[in-house]
């Protein structure tokens, strides 16, 4: 799982990392946009979500839930043990974060270190968060 990188590098250097990323998240809605009816709904019910969740998952692109795996190692929950404990839940909280409009707060939170105090405020999965954070298994050692 990758992590949010932090506003470092040159103007340029971000720009196109940006550039990448949204090419990517395109060719992966183009692929998804692609399959018959038939493919889209049997890849998504194996994924455990709708043919239209799974299509605005592909278009979103792979690190579309990059600040909710940042948010939770801010907040010393370890989310290799928390995908395992709760798998059903943190494939919603994935789709919930790939969603977001609040990514840029989030980032801009995450960068300065303030996340594990401001996201309560906008996290459409800071309930879940909560709940992680009470469960001592899941935390990090």
């Amino acid at each position: 799982m990758q992590t949010v990188a932090h506003s470092s590098g040159t103007i340029a250097s971000r720009l196109l990392n940006w550039c990448a990323k949204a090419w990517e998240a395109t060719v992966e809605g183009d692929v998804m946009g692609s399959l018959d009816d038939q493919a889209l709904r049997e890849i998504a019910r194996d994924c455990c979500v709708t043919p239209d969740q799974l299509l605005q998952l592909a278009k979103a692109g792979p690190h579309a839930a990059d600040e909710m795996i940042a948010l939770m190692t801010a907040l010393n929950i370890d989310p290799n043990e928390a995908a395992h404990a709760h798998a059903f839940q943190f494939r919603d909280m994935q789709i919930t974060c790939s969603a977001c409009t609040s990514k840029d707060r989030c980032r801009r939170d995450l960068a300065r270190h303030a996340a594990d105090q401001e996201y309560v405020h906008y996290c459409g999965n800071a309930e879940h968060l909560n709940g992680m954070r009470a469960e001592p298994e899941l935390l990090i050692a």
